[in-house]
């Protein structure tokens, strides 16, 4: 898992039209908030992500983007999307899932992914880093309150 104040790593995705979806092209724009979500049929990882379109305008004020990592393929997760009417990028992994590029593996023998969430700001320094097999303590939605209160380097 990614340590909070380190440097984060250019992890490349893609989202749910085909197109590359690199960290480091939101270097100097704004801060990035990517919720990992255990698998998107989980119901309280749907809670959280509800909760962050509700706070999206805090987001928004505070120059943070969300994105939503889930582990399926393109087409399930932008089917997915499109029945939620999710306002943010939702991005899949190009090789394995978005999840084993920051360290969020498969526990209890590889029948649970875990979920989490990572806040970097615009310098590419990692704010906040979370991640959990309880689906329930995946989102740290005081953690990333706290990181935000602190402030972040927005360009």
């Amino acid at each position: 898992m990614l340590e909070t104040g380190s440097t984060a790593p250019d992890v490349v995705l893609q989202d749910t039209d085909g197109h590359t979806v690199r960290l480091s092209d939101y270097r100097g724009r704004s801060a990035v908030l990517i919720y990992f979500m255990r698998s998107t049929s989980c119901p309280v990882c749907n809670l959280h992500v509800k909760d962050l379109v509700r706070r999206r305008d805090e987001f928004a004020d505070a120059g943070v983007q969300v994105l939503v990592a889930v582990p399926e393929d393109r087409a399930e997760a932008a089917a997915w999307k499109a029945r939620r009417g999710l306002p943010f990028p939702v991005l899949v992994g190009r090789q394995g899932t978005p999840h084993e590029m920051i360290g969020l593996g498969r526990k209890v023998f590889g029948a649970l992914q875990q979920s989490g969430s990572v806040l970097v700001d615009s310098a590419g320094v990692v704010r906040h880093a979370h991640g959990s097999t309880l689906p329930t303590a995946g989102y740290d939605k005081k953690g990333i309150a706290a990181a935000l209160k602190e402030g972040l380097s927005i360009a």
